[in-house]
């Protein structure tokens, strides 16, 4: 496909990407201020439309209350002005989606360089101009990382999309070059790259059906209190709708701060408050309704939890040992399988870590500007267990019974089953019959069925005397 054309179609999925993700923010406002404001205060749906597009690309806020809104609500005067951080990660998980799907589609028509470079300064450029018309005195950003921010959440996922089916599918170009190289590597270090990323991959899938589990086991437990949160607040239908939407913009924040209390260390609810598996200390908390999810309570027993990421890292470990095997052989060196195991851990582990980051923030002023895994702790938890349930396949050697061709297994059990009925047919047979080594019955010719047959031997009689 001609460059050219690659170019517009990497730059027209950066559009389609920006478009339907400030799409989703300014439907619902609309409807919003349409049924409450009526015709007033248009001018303010486009600022708060682009700040909530930011925030979803963890683009901090600094957010200034006019003081007759302070006396409207009743705030006091040092919750004026704070910092909104916690990002809903919905907006950046579609961003990030969108941009490894646009680098995948500029690989196959054979121009990711062309892809990367369009789609990237593509959606660069759409946020700046967000940024630059979305100006107002109540939520005001860094334009920097308003840009930057951004940009980097669609422009990675696009490079590593690019980068992965490159691999797959060839280039003709430096990736190409790259793997040829690889090749030339004596096997066992050959398959190495292949196998780390499989594995990553592998692992990760698993981090995020666990994160999944956990969400879905609180709604189910904690469900009511969700609810009387909801009922606490007296909010009217478009408030609980609202309140809906970003209950579901929050769900893959919600499902690192699950990640994070699986690994052990568990999750900073404001200055001085924490939730994990072995402790929980929780102080007063905003009546957000998602956060009716976080337990109450712990037990020494709920760190069995930690088997679940170590689950993971086994059976990760078995399909990375499977692989090698057919690879190597029965020559399996310990060097490879060591770095395998160190190199998944410490890529699974990492990408764990940047959801993290991104599922931390400030949700307001004061003990409020705390809130998220502990980064630290939660991936070095996660290095570990991981770490530990790869090596129990991947490193244990093999067994000798493990370590035979199948088809010479089969034929000695048939053997062996040969032997047993000969000896059976031997001790049950009568004495007419020999029985061979081979198992089968063959009986022994009798005295008379050796004699020849002969027309003498046989008596004859008129048909008129068989009566």
């Amino acid at each position: 496909m001609h460059r050219l054309i690659i170019a517009l179609l990497a730059a027209f999925d950066a559009l389609v990407a920006a478009a339907v993700g400030i799409a989703a923010v300014l439907a619902p406002l609309t409807v919003m201020w349409a049924l409450s404001l009526g015709a007033t205060y248009w001018e303010g749906l486009w600022p708060a439309t682009a700040a909530v597009w930011q925030l979803g690309h963890h683009v901090p806020q600094a957010v200034e209350l006019a003081p007759e809104y302070l006396v409207a609500s009743g705030i006091p005067a040092e919750g004026a002005s704070f910092v909104l951080s916690l990002a809903p990660l919905a907006f950046l998980a579609f961003t990030a989606w969108s941009g490894a799907r646009s680098g995948i589609r500029a690989t196959r028509a054979g121009g990711w360089i062309t892809g990367f470079i369009s789609g990237a300064v593509t959606f660069t450029l759409i946020a700046v101009v967000v940024d630059i018309t979305s100006a107002n005195p109540i939520a005001t950003s860094d334009p920097s990382l308003a840009i930057v921010l951004p940009a980097v959440a669609y422009g990675v996922p696009l490079l590593i999309g690019a980068l992965v089916r490159a691999w797959i599918d060839g280039d003709e170009g430096i990736i190409d070059a790259l793997h040829d190289r690889v090749d030339q590597l004596p096997t066992v270090w050959a398959e190495t790259p292949g196998l780390i990323v499989r594995g990553t991959g592998a692992v990760l899938l698993g981090f995020i059906m666990l994160a999944a589990i956990g969400v879905i086991v609180s709604v189910i437990t904690r469900g009511s209190d969700v609810i009387a949160l909801y009922q606490a607040s007296g909010v009217d239908a478009m408030g609980a709708t609202i309140f809906a939407l970003a209950s579901i913009a929050y769900l893959p924040t919600l499902m690192a701060w699950a990640l994070a209390w699986i690994a052990g260390p568990g999750v900073v609810l404001g200055t001085g408050a924490s939730v994990s598996p072995a402790a929980t200390h929780l102080g007063v908390l905003p009546g957000l309704p998602p956060l009716g999810l976080v337990p109450e309570v712990s037990h020494t027993f709920l760190l069995a939890v930690v088997l679940l990421p170590i689950g993971i890292g086994v059976l990760a470990g078995f399909m990375l040992r499977s692989r090698y095997t057919v690879v190597v052989g029965d020559d399996e060196p310990y060097l490879p399988r060591i770095v395998m195991t160190v190199a998944v851990s410490a890529l699974a582990a990492g990408a764990a870590a940047v959801v993290f980051a991104l599922a931390s923030g400030s949700l307001g002023p004061g003990r409020m500007a705390e809130f998220g895994p502990q980064i630290g702790l939660a991936t070095l938890a996660l290095f570990v267990e991981v770490a530990v349930g790869i090596a129990v396949p991947l490193l244990v050697p093999r067994s000798s019974d493990d370590e035979f061709e199948g088809d010479d297994a089969w034929g000695d059990a048939d053997v062996e089953a040969d032997y047993a009925t000969a000896e059976h047919l031997r001790a049950t047979a009568p004495a007419t019959a020999t029985v061979p080594s081979s198992g089968l019955l063959v009986p022994e010719p009798s005295a008379a069925a050796e004699a020849p047959l002969t027309n003498d031997d046989t008596e004859t009689k008129p048909i008129s005397d068989a009566d």
